[in-house]
């Protein structure tokens, strides 16, 4: 007949490895689960590219960090943990001079590797082109956009609840110039991955070329007031041939009931 201590102890260590296993399982579904549709979604202009790599980038480099950090961390839970024949403390020390320099070297060269990888995205998601196809000026106001093009004379303005829609070419650069009349708000579309705030008595001036036809949402992605759940929009992108004939039956449209002017 076994001692009662030696059972207990088997059915202790039985369950904990039991947990491991099924914690080890939970956190790989839970992995799988989120990359199953792809982890970060790809934008629709030619700017957003640079950001979608670096949002990669950045996913997988912390997800590596954290298998590591959570690997050792079980690693030292399993491999040192008290057994029944321990008696005494383990050997004990105070540093390890090699291992803290490694993990002090590697983190730095991590992060200036992502501050070298970030500058350069930077770069060209606010590189302004020195001949652009379009001209846009942005202005935000409560509680909607005015999009006017300069060049072809044409503006489309929305009202409240009368969300505006502006139209662009597909793979040509679009200049937009962002600005607001009364308070700040953000002129964000999620499918372009890009967000410029929009400032009273300040322009902000970038580039979109879109590179793929569809019609994506835009919205004021900064509370603004009380209806700022109203400031949405759409972008809708077209062949060069269906632009043309949009600017030509924009031409001479009056402005919607209650938009500013």
């Amino acid at each position: 007949m076994l001692p009662c201590t030696s059972v207990s102890s088997n059915v202790k260590r039985t369950n904990f490895e039991r947990q491991v296993r099924s914690l080890a399982v939970a956190l790989g579904a839970t992995l799988v689960a989120g990359c199953a549709g792809g982890p970060l979604p790809l934008g629709a202009t030619a700017q957003s590219t640079a950001s979608h790599d670096m949002w990669l980038l950045f996913f997988w480099s912390g997800l590596g960090v954290a298998v590591v950090v959570y690997g050792l961390i079980g690693w030292c839970v399993l491999r040192y943990r008290k057994r029944p024949a321990d008696v005494a403390f383990p050997k004990q020390f105070r540093r390890n001079n090699r291992m803290e320099i490694v993990y002090t070297v590697i983190p730095l060269l991590m992060v200036g590797a992502l501050f070298l990888f970030s500058n350069a995205a930077e770069r060209h998601v606010e590189a302004i082109a020195e001949r652009q196809q379009v001209i846009v000026d942005v202005t935000g106001f409560r509680w909607s956009w005015r999009f006017v093009y300069p060049q072809l004379g044409v503006q489309v303005t929305g009202s409240h609840g009368r969300p505006p829609e502006f139209v662009l070419p597909v793979d040509a650069t679009t200049r937009l110039n962002v600005t607001s009349v009364d308070v700040d708000h953000s002129f964000w579309v999620p499918a372009f991955l890009f967000k410029r705030d929009a400032v009273p008595g300040l322009e902000n001036v970038f580039d979109w070329t879109p590179n793929r036809i569809g019609t994506f949402r835009g919205e004021c992605g900064e509370f603004c007031g009380l209806d700022h759940a109203q400031m949405a929009f759409q972008v809708r992108v077209v062949s060069a041939a269906d632009f043309a004939r949009w600017v030509r039956a924009q031409r001479g449209v009056p402005l919607a009931p209650g938009a500013i002017r």
